[in-house]
């Protein structure tokens, strides 16, 4: 994807999106100028709250519970992994192993490990393992195309 910025001293602003297709990638921008935000429900401490998918670390599913990690909390969160994968597919998550879907935008470092996984550090220094069975899908999202369909 080639990219073009300008910064302009005056003047309206503008910005020109041109694309084949609506590639993931494509999505999320859309989504950002658009100014869709995209929550999910949880709980803590016998109470409801409200998480920005924007500051989620990743979801686990931990003995039939589905759990949403962010820097600072943890949250259940009543809905099952394959739900939230599916809301969430379109808008930068990715699921790296049969429990866990993890935030591509806080990932900071990979590392290629033997038996085609894959180590990812997230932005916390959490070490997050992408199964062999999602890595090939997971390389294929990283060079812009399209994860498993």
């Amino acid at each position: 994807m080639k990219i073009n910025i300008s910064r302009i001293d005056s003047g309206e602003e503008e910005l020109t999106l041109r694309y084949r297709e609506v590639t993931p990638m494509v999505k999320r921008i859309l989504d950002a100028v658009n100014g869709e935000n995209h929550r999910l429900v949880g709980r803590k401490d016998d109470g409801q709250v409200v998480v920005d998918t924007a500051d989620i670390l990743y979801i686990e599913s931990v003995d039939d519970k589905t759990f949403a990690y962010t820097e600072t909390d943890v949250v259940r969160v009543d809905s099952t992994l394959q739900g939230i994968s599916e809301a969430l597919d379109d808008v930068g998550f990715f699921r790296c192993s049969k429990s866990m879907i993890i935030n591509v935008d806080k990932v900071r470092v990979l590392k290629s490990l033997s038996s085609n996984r894959i180590d990812a550090t997230l932005e916390n220094g959490e070490h997050i393992l992408i199964s062999r069975t999602y890595a090939s899908d997971f390389r294929k999202l990283l060079k812009g195309g399209a994860a498993r369909e």
